[in-house]
């Protein structure tokens, strides 16, 4: 494996990427030169490119991102818990489904330590708190980043409060409370205001977002590179043509953009694949921020079931990889994942609604006659087990009697 040693050099921000900030301490609310009451932008980590081994991707993508340490903000020791190296599948009726008659696979995320992609994330985020001495971690969180959050500072050694919705699944409470978290449930509107007085007063690195415009943890997106490199490797050093991304605020976006870059600089590749952000219909700020010309704009909260990615307000990362990739913004309706969601669970694959957005997505732009030949990647988030009862399934419950079960058996199921 080449050497494992971090070459990231500096902070720099993306309101403009003249500015840059030394690699320490990490600023996170984001860029202080160019940021406004009214605009928030952020920070993203440099690199001295010219150091790093190209070689660095003659190595199979295995799980375990430490193997992309010199492309990553530097490594706590003993953090890993085996994230990354995620399969991608070809599931065999997926594309006669979407109505495409190309190379249709799925970078299935939900493989990794807790479930989901935030992982990746995590052991950078988690990374910067343990290698600075930061006394704890906070994370405001609907589920995965939290339950995330909460493991890899379990693994730290790190005291975790994770500010969540009063509704979250309890299966989703139970699995953020079971790495040992602080778990606190609250309405959204106050997980940050409460998560500032935490990082204010307790001294925790907050690794979501503190700042009205989203700009998260500058390090954490970086861990999303990982999954560029592993598609481009798993595509036997090809490039895809498109893919689907689900998004919320678009931290998963730009590091998939980003990692792609990274490539193009070495000479792996010629051009980044064109990206697809999915968002819920009833919100699509990214949608509405790309029409307008805008950074970032805010929305009214529509109901969707998709939370994961329901948020109110786009992140500016998210407009700058779907310029960057000449891609676009999707917004797909609650029943577009649903029905994308069961045909998914048809080939073997349960993931959360959220998740499924992805592969909606790829659905309704070849609907609208968007061509592609291939590969299209559709990424899957994490499992079904993060899923509101909402959509949930129940089970029917008959008398034990062989009739009245043969009966169920051939009237519901068809058999």
């Amino acid at each position: 494996m080449p050497e494992s040693i971090s070459r990231a050099i500096r902070q720099r921000s993306l309101g403009d990427p003249a500015i840059d900030y030394p690699l320490w301490p990490v600023l996170t609310n984001g860029c202080p030169r160019t940021s406004t009451a009214e605009m928030q932008y952020p920070l993203e980590v440099d690199y001295a490119y010219d150091e790093v081994d190209p070689k660095l991707f003659d190595q199979p993508p295995l799980p375990g991102l430490d193997r992309w340490a010199p492309l990553l903000p530097p490594l706590a020791t003993g953090l890993a818990l085996g994230e990354g190296g995620t399969p991608l599948l070809a599931p065999s009726r997926l594309s006669e489904w979407a109505g495409f008659d190309g190379e249709l696979l799925i970078k299935d995320e939900s493989r990794n330590p807790t479930w989901s992609h935030k992982d990746r994330l995590n052991l950078c985020a988690v990374s910067a708190a343990a290698v600075s001495g930061a006394p704890g971690v906070v994370v405001a969180s609907s589920g995965n980043h939290g339950a995330s959050a909460a493991a890899y500072a379990a693994a730290a050694g790190l005291p975790c409060i994770v500010l969540t919705s009063p509704t979250a699944p309890a299966a989703v409470q139970q699995f953020l409370m079971s790495y040992g978290a602080a778990v606190v449930g609250v309405p959204s509107e106050a997980r940050w205001p409460m998560m500032r007085n935490v990082v204010e007063e307790f001294g925790y690195m907050p690794v979501s977002n503190l700042t009205p415009f989203h700009t998260g943890h500058p390090f954490g997106p970086e861990g999303y590179k990982t999954i560029a490199y592993e598609l481009f490797l798993q595509l036997d050093r090809r490039l895809p043509e498109a893919i689907f991304i689900p998004t919320g605020y678009a931290e998963l976006l730009y590091g998939v953009w980003k990692g792609f870059d990274e490539l193009r600089r070495f000479g792996l590749v010629a051009e980044t694949p064109r990206l697809y952000a999915c968002e819920p219909a009833t919100r699509a700020p990214l949608t509405r921020a790309l029409a307008e010309g805008v950074p970032a704009v805010a929305v009214e909260p529509e109901p969707t079931a998709a939370y994961s990615v329901a948020v109110q307000i786009n992140g500016y990362r998210g407009v700058r990889a779907v310029r960057s990739s000449e891609g676009m913004a999707v917004a797909v309706s609650d029943e577009e994942m649903i029905a994308a969601q069961s045909a998914l669970s048809r080939q073997g694959l349960w993931v959360e609604l959220s998740a499924a957005i992805s592969l909606a997505g790829l659905r309704q732009r070849l609907a609208a006659g968007e061509q592609f030949t291939g590969p299209v990647v559709c990424i899957s988030t994490s499992s079904g087990f993060k899923d509101n009862p909402a959509t949930a399934a129940s089970m029917p419950v008959v008398e034990p009697d062989w009739p009245v079960v043969k009966d169920l058996l051939t009237t519901q199921y068809g058999l």
